[in-house]
């Protein structure tokens, strides 16, 4: 097969697809080029930085793919339905990133209690501001919400637990009874709000709009901290900026955002966020899941 990595990929996959005997080009192109240089290729495999939309297939179309590769969890930013309808398969590698993700998130868990990255960011600056952080709180005995429990959720449900926190869960499909492998009992969106200290999102963006809002966020205790680690989208970033000048949101730990790389500084740079530029399955174990599954798609394919 021929095939197009365009966000880039673990050295030892391309190695082993090489190996493989695939024509493998490593090349990022702009929205505006991506259709027609899809019609050259078999397969393309992105991350989340390359949107897979319905233009660009109709631009493919005629040409040579037949297979997309999501290296990731998600499939968002590919439009699924059409591609399928126009007799491209979609795949993803759903298992590889979900411990890096989950692990992220309940880094920035900890961040979020205890004032790290602010803190850290005063010593840097020469500061010794010990009394200013001295109001952090324990995890152990706090509730966790989780939005959106499928493998990345369910992997942050256990490391909480096992630190001693209470955790209830959330997903459309479900709103009573106990996640099977995990214990952690299904409640309403509203109850989840409602009983939180902390709330981790991990759902897909969905079309009716943020999960984070002006309304969601009245209905949250007040000190609620808010994880995102999932899509930008999911956070209306003017409203949480608002709770956590008012001081309804002690803090925010943003991994995602609504523009990448993005600009919205004022929000970036308050003291109570911990921020970093959706690194959620950047560590070396995932990126050779990742790298593995995608292989493994690939030779597969009939």
């Amino acid at each position: 097969m021929r095939i197009l990595v365009t966000d880039g990929m673990d050295k030892g996959a391309l190695a082993k697809l090489r190996e493989h005997g695939h024509d493998v080009v490593e090349q990022f192109y702009e929205p505006e080029e991506l259709g027609k240089a899809l019609r050259d290729f078999d397969a393309v495999v992105v991350r989340s930085k390359t949107k897979v939309r319905a233009n660009h297939i109709d631009e493919a179309k005629g040409g040579k793919l037949k297979l997309i590769i999501r290296g990731g969890v998600g499939v968002d930013n590919i439009d699924v339905k059409y591609a399928e309808e126009n007799g491209i398969t979609v795949r993803n590698t759903p298992n590889a990133s979900s411990q890096s993700v989950a692990e992220c998130a309940m880094a920035h868990m900890f961040a979020c209690a205890r004032y790290i990255s602010v803190a850290g960011s005063t010593m840097r600056a020469d500061l010794w501001e010990k009394k200013s952080y001295a109001k952090g709180i324990e995890l152990l005995g706090k509730t966790l919400g989780i939005v959106g429990f499928g493998r990345i959720g369910a992997h942050l449900g256990v490391m909480a637990k096992a630190i001693g926190m209470d955790v209830i869960a959330t997903r459309s499909s479900r709103t009573s009874g106990a996640d099977e492998a995990t214990g952690i009992p299904y409640v309403t969106l509203d109850e989840l709000l409602k009983k939180s200290d902390f709330i981790s999102l991990h759902a897909p963006a969905l079309p009716g709009g943020p999960l984070v809002n002006a309304d969601t966020i009245s209905k949250m205790k007040d000190g609620v901290c808010i994880i995102n680690t999932s899509r930008g989208g999911n956070v209306d970033e003017a409203a949480l900026l608002a709770a956590l000048e008012s001081g309804k949101v002690r803090a925010a730990g943003l991994d995602v955002w609504a523009e990448e790389p993005s600009k919205n500084h004022a929000l970036y740079s308050h003291p109570m966020v911990s921020c970093t530029p959706h690194i959620g399955a950047q560590t070396v174990e995932a990126q050779k899941r990742i790298g593995a599954e995608v292989v493994e798609i690939i030779d597969s394919f009939k």
